[in-house]
């Protein structure tokens, strides 16, 4: 461009402050949840090996409060210089989400506990058309307690251990 000529609207990018000031605290708020996961989900995100040292030093200063803020701030800083923030913030939502998996399928557990306390038998033969490793007599008999229980207004230790057992068979 010459020197007389003026740069068009177009070529000009205004960045407010303020969005400035939002990006470094989302960017200072993954460097917290990344530093708060595990060694070996850490392990699962693409990092810079700079970042992989300064995740190592967070880990042995946690107890100094004021000395891992100051860290937090130095990893914020790396990952506004990091090019593959977007590879990081998807790896991290797919860490985030197996969580919410595993949610999802303690509700759907809890949901036939529920019909094999309310239908017995027939849920108990569907389940073991499913799950040939659950054991029909074990099912019959919890069942059968769990559902004493209810009615007497008391859900206890027998809809607890049916819960925990069809955990046990259909989580992996």
């Amino acid at each position: 461009m010459a020197k007389h000529e003026q740069p068009t609207e177009e070529e000009i990018i205004y960045v407010s402050k303020s969005e400035l000031k939002r990006e470094a605290q989302e960017l200072h708020e993954l460097g917290c949840e990344i530093a708060g996961l595990g060694k070996k989900q850490r392990e699962k995100l693409p990092l810079t090996d700079e970042l992989k040292e300064a995740m190592a030093v967070a880990d042995k200063i946690r107890a100094k409060t004021d000395a891992y803020r100051r860290h937090m701030n130095y990893i914020s800083k790396t990952l506004r210089t990091t090019a593959n923030i977007d590879d990081i913030q998807a790896a991290m939502d797919l860490l985030l989400n197996k969580n919410n998996q595993a949610d999802v399928l303690l509700n759907k557990i809890e949901h036939i506990r529920d019909d094999v306390i309310a239908k017995g038998d027939s849920k108990i033969n569907e389940l073991l058309l499913e799950y040939p490793e659950l054991e029909r007599q074990k099912m019959r008999q919890m069942a059968r307690q769990a559902s004493k229980e209810l009615k007497a207004e008391k859900p206890g230790k027998a809809y607890r251990e049916l819960f925990q057992y069809l955990k046990e068979v259909i989580m992996p």
